[in-house]
């Protein structure tokens, strides 16, 4: 299957126009438009980038406050696959504020999110590449009357120390992890948050967010802070976190609010444990990467020692992600940039690796497979540089060259980008985590240092099986 290039490039240039008032025209010069490539073009004196809004079906951008180094999707009751916009989504997200007292736990609702409607292209056996269906009845920011489009709605948990990383139990979304920087993992219940939100139109509108104090349910003192956790998607409540320390400790519940900690931790890293992510096929195992540039698959039944371990980078391995819809596939993102693909049933064969990528030049801060295309991931960089990539893409030389006639002068598109490469994002500086939603096809959400970017790229499409498929 392949597909153009044409927006996978989020910003084009232009020369600015002169100003007004000093003796030229309202009406900037016509000049060439052009693909700006990150990393390769410079911005000249008198340019400046813009978003091409062609390139995405939504794009909105907010901020809660304080810079978000981590933040986590929580699964809702508005249904499985939607495709309606306006589109709510609800967000649980930790601070990195100045002093440690100033920190929460942000729990949000983004309301009446615009866009234009694309709806899901039913896969038809024998057919590679489904029709788009856009409708003309595009929305903006604002409407005839001014009215701005997103609504965000929040409250707040006071959290001592900066949230290191949060994450929502898929299975009890109220259920929430995080890691602080003062060693400790927290588990807490937001569900009356996440009600009085639900409920409410007005209830913690941006600029006077309620802050509430509250116990957490359970939480456990590591060595070292850290930053690796993963709630496991077969068995709820079950969970792993790892530390600086290159402990991996297990959490098993032992009733709806408690939680037993095995003391004795899971050890074969030489260095800082940087992510972990149990398996999307199999309850007691589960993969951690490290510092040590190794990646771990661990067996909960098999004792406290790793059953395959295997060097996957030559620089930290920042973190990894388990395709929960092809489960022999996992992926990695490294300091040095590179991007790496597994078929873990090829371990014993030495030679695991079935695709590898070194278009990012500056560390992998988070990388995810699409909760709807088994192919598909996302991938942020310290670059400034979400992108998305689409492993079933291959070369056309005669798309390209028809492509290339096409658009003649105005593209400048680099000949050596990976065929793989399907879009890319900017615009945020400092990008630390994205997320897929799971119920919104299309839908990334990322943070960065500057606040929340929320965008569906034009060309990102999913497919649902046909009636009989």
């Amino acid at each position: 299957m392949t597909r153009g290039i044409k927006h996978r490039m989020k910003a084009k240039r232009k020369n600015k126009g002169s100003k007004k008032g000093e003796g030229s025209s309202s009406v900037p010069p016509q000049h060439p438009v052009k693909v700006w490539q990150p990393g390769v073009d410079k911005l000249e004196e008198g340019e400046e980038l813009q978003c091409d809004p062609s390139a995405y079906n939504s794009l909105h951008a907010f901020h809660i406050g304080w810079p978000c180094l981590s933040f986590d999707i929580v699964r809702d009751t508005l249904g499985l696959v939607r495709t309606e916009f306006p589109h709510t989504v609800y967000f649980m997200a930790g601070t990195q504020a100045e002093k440690a007292s100033w920190n929460s736990i942000g729990i949000f609702k983004v309301s009446n999110i615009t866009g234009k409607r694309r709806e899901l292209v039913p896969k038809h056996e024998g057919d590679e590449d489904g029709e788009d269906s856009d409708s003309d009845d595009d929305s903006d920011d604002e409407d005839e009357n001014g009215a701005r489009g997103p609504t965000l709605q929040l409250r707040k948990v006071t959290h001592e120390g900066c949230v290191n990383r949060i994450r929502s139990m898929s299975q009890n979304p109220h259920i929430c992890a995080a890691w602080t920087d003062t060693g400790y993992v927290q588990v807490w219940d937001l569900s009356s948050h996440l009600n009085a939100l639900a409920e409410s139109e007005t209830e913690g509108i941006q600029g006077a967010a309620a802050v509430f104090t509250q116990d957490p349910l359970s939480k456990y003192k590591h060595k070292d802070e850290g930053y690796a956790i993963d709630w496991n998607p077969l068995v709820p409540g079950r969970l792993v976190s790892g530390d600086c320390k290159n402990c991996i400790y297990l959490w098993e519940p032992t009733s709806a609010a408690t939680w037993n900690v095995d003391n004795t931790p899971f050890v074969g890293h030489t260095a800082s444990v940087e992510d972990l992510q149990w398996s999307p096929a199999e309850p007691d195992v589960f993969a951690s990467c490290s510092v040590d540039g190794s990646i771990a698959i661990w067996d909960t039944r098999r004792g406290k020692s790793p059953a395959a371990s295997f060097k996957a980078h030559n620089a930290d391995v920042n973190v990894i992600s388990w395709n929960r819809l092809a489960s022999i596939m996992l992926a990695s993102g490294s300091d040095d940039g590179t991007i790496s693909i597994r078929d873990l049933r090829l371990l014993k064969e030495g030679d695991s690796v079935v695709a590898h990528f070194e278009y990012h030049k500056h560390p992998i801060t988070s990388i995810e497979w699409s909760p709807h295309e088994a192919s598909s991931l996302a991938v942020s960089s310290s670059d400034n540089q979400l992108t998305i990539w689409d492993l079933s893409l291959e070369k056309d030389e005669e798309e390209e060259a028809e492509f290339k006639a096409q658009t003649k002068e105005l593209v400048n598109a680099p000949e050596d980008l990976p065929p793989q490469l399907l879009f890319i994002h900017q615009g945020q500086k400092d990008l630390k985590e994205l997320h897929w939603h799971a119920q919104i096809p299309g839908m990334i959400v990322s943070t960065a240092a500057d606040g929340f970017n929320i965008l569906m790229p034009s060309n990102i499409q999913s497919t649902l099986p046909s009636d009989g498929a």
